[in-house]
């Protein structure tokens, strides 16, 4: 693998939704949010603050206000991810924030409509593009997998026992980092076959109706796509590099009393209140920079973003908020969290000829089944030409697969059109013996099986080698039909401009801080009047810079006092639902079925729940199982003890 350590930091974007009919019928309150693109600025207006108190300003790498467009976001933010997952980095995008800001939207969009698709629908068009243009001596291979973390357990989406399905595990391996067992992959050939398995994968989410959102993600969804790319090195050798995406949808925050949840809902909800904690005390430990242990393994979450947060990955997060003034407090949070990301370091690297890439093996078995596939077109060709009486001269490389399969079908016919000649000869013959007769049409049906086996397996073998060369894409081919040059110069000018306005907002944002710095430096003062008002100034600037400071202290331990209490009321509602329980078992089980249960249960650590034991374990099966009873004296089979005693008495049942 690549050793080059350049650290470079997590990209945050943040979106702002517009005001739904909901929120607009509230009351004429307006926005909280304010925007600056240029600047890359969010400013928040507090509703309950007085008109002197002064606004939030948060700065990121690009805002997108409720006017942008889905296209806009992805060539300015996403589109250069995607070009260095295709150059062999790991990336990740994930969107974060409080339910119903349009996360889901921004990840996936309207399918249908090409100015509303999301990130990820851009994200296949984009791969399988850019494959269709590479050069012809390149070979990909491109798969898909599809989880989702519910009430923290990881399951499959695309197995097709979803509902019965066990929760998968996750691994660890020193080569390629956090891993899920057992997970299903995907070869995809084409933007309609990756859409499919997208398909298939939604509609097995867990998903159902707030008061906030109708359709609320109720787990967080990764889909996860690997594109190997196999090309010719300078030394000659073919050199194979591995590109990771994961597409991260994250379940929204919630707060009890703004969604109404209850029962199974409110389970989903504290758990995914529980992982999003989880994550936001990852991010403020990586933001911190002091912190010698980062809680990665506090949640599934935060085990499967990893390598996305303080790893080997290329990281974009896009940060959604709601302009509505009720939802003030969790926008505030977001924006906190979206401000801590910006500080988290990754070493990017190149995967670059790894282990575990399966590129390499599918390139081995197709070399291997071409080479006997060659070699038994070559014995079937062989005996053709000693059947035609010539000698074979070697020249058979210069044919094409098609000649060579007609010649091997020519040739099957040809031998089973002589050898039932020399059957018929054999019947007709009536000199010879019956016995030699039917000796010698044995023979032959024995030469025309074995002709016919042969055949089988050359067409098994044959359709074996198709399959597999069909599942690797080659560069150069015609993947999609509307992608000419044109729009392939079109694309490259647009990622120039996004390009060109990302590198103006940086140089704006430094300006911004360097004239801050500068003025100070350059005043010049003629009468002590002067110096005086211009401290006065600085000193009020310096007062206002206090009063923020404070009101953000106060801010945010009025959000610790608001979680807590929110936690603290899940807590009760949790509480009251396993006494309910509880108060069932007491009631309803009897204590020694109660006892059995409790014997069974067993704490795992490492998945950190609790397991039921199997009732007699597999290792020692055999030796659990109850023995037959001894057979009661004088009797061929045993007997029960009552009926033991009936038989003493002479008494009969």
């Amino acid at each position: 693998m690549s050793k080059n350590k350049s650290s470079e930091s997590v990209k945050v974007v943040v979106r702002c939704r517009p005001l739904n009919r909901r929120e607009e019928s509230n009351g004429p309150a307006g926005s909280i949010v304010k925007m600056d693109i240029r600047l890359g600025q969010v400013i928040l207006r507090n509703p309950r603050a007085t008109a002197s108190e002064p606004q939030k300003t948060f700065t990121f790498d690009a805002v997108y206000d409720a006017n942008s467009k889905q296209r806009d976001l992805y060539d300015e933010s996403v589109r250069p991810l995607i070009d260095s997952v295709l150059a062999g980095f790991n990336g990740t995008i994930f969107a974060y924030g409080q339910t119903g800001t349009g996360k889901t939207y921004t990840m996936m969009g309207a399918w249908m409509d090409p100015e509303k698709r999301g990130v990820i629908p851009n994200a296949f068009d984009h791969i399988f593009t850019h494959i269709s243009r590479s050069q012809s001596d390149r070979q990909y291979l491109v798969r898909a997998s599809y989880l989702e973390i519910y009430l923290e357990e990881v399951r499959d989406l695309l197995d097709p026992n979803h509902g019965n399905a066990k929760a998968l595990e996750l691994r660890e391996n020193p080569d390629s980092g956090v891993y899920v067992s057992d997970l299903t992959s995907c070869v995809c050939k084409s933007i309609k076959e990756i859409e499919e398995v997208m398909n298939v994968g939604n509609q097995a989410r867990a998903v159902g109706a707030t008061d906030m959102n109708e359709h609320s993600s109720r787990s967080h969804a990764l889909f996860l796509i690997t594109v190997e790319c196999s090309q010719p090195g300078p030394d000659g050798r073919k050199h194979i590099r591995v590109g990771r995406l994961n597409l991260v949808d994250l379940a929204g925050s919630e707060r009890q009393a703004k969604t109404g949840v209850q029962g199974e809902r409110l389970k989903e909800a504290a758990k995914i209140n529980l992982s999003l904690s989880a994550l936001g005390n990852v991010i403020s430990a990586l933001a911190d920079g002091r912190s010698s242990h980062v809680p990665y393994r506090d949640s599934k979450l935060t085990r499967l973003l990893q390598d996305s947060l303080g790893g080997n990955a290329k990281t974009v997060m896009v940060a959604t908020l709601g302009p509505s003034p009720q939802h003030y407090d969790e926008t505030l949070t977001t924006l906190r969290y979206a401000n801590r990301a910006k500080n988290i370091q990754n070493q990017p690297r190149v995967n670059e000829d790894p282990k575990d890439a399966l590129l390499r093996e599918f390139q081995m078995e197709i070399a291997r089944l071409r080479a006997q596939l060659h070699h038994r077109k070559w014995r079937s060709k062989q005996k053709k030409e000693q059947v035609d009486g010539e000698d074979w001269e070697g020249d058979g490389d210069e044919e094409t697969d098609g000649e060579e399969e007609k010649a091997v079908e020519e040739y099957v016919k040809l031998e089973e059109q002589r050898l039932e000649r020399e059957k018929q000869d054999i019947r007709e013959d009536q000199f010879m013996l019956a016995d030699e007769k039917q000796r010698l049409l044995g023979e032959k049906e024995r030469m025309m099986g074995d002709l016919r086996k042969e055949q089988e397996a050359t067409e098994q073998l044959t359709a074996k080698y198709k399959a597999m060369e069909s599942k690797l894409l080659v560069g150069g081919k015609n993947i999609m039909d509307h992608t000419n040059e044109q729009q392939k110069m079109l694309e490259m000018k647009r990622h120039e401009i996004a390009e060109q306005s990302s590198s103006e907002r940086e140089i704006q944002q430094q300006m911004l801080v360097q004239d801050e710095e500068t003025v100070e430096l350059r005043e010049t003062f003629t009468s002590l009047q002067q110096e005086v008002e211009a401290k006065t100034k600085k000193l009020k600037k310096l007062y206002a810079k206090l009063q923020c400071i404070k009101a953000e202290i106060q801010d945010v331990n009025d959000e610790h006092v608001r979680s807590r209490q929110e936690l603290e009321q899940t807590q009760n509602e949790l509480t009251r639902e396993l006494k309910f329980k509880y108060l069932i078992i007491e009631n309803f089980i009897p204590p020694e079925e109660k006892n059995k249960i409790m014997s069974r249960l067993n704490f795992d650590t490492e998945e950190d729940q609790w397991k039921f034991q199997p009732l007699v374990p597999a290792e020692s099966k055999s030796l659990q199982m109850k023995k037959r009873p001894a057979s009661a004296v004088g009797y061929k089979r045993p007997i029960s003890q009552l009926r033991q005693g009936c038989h003493s008495d002479g008494t009969s049942l």
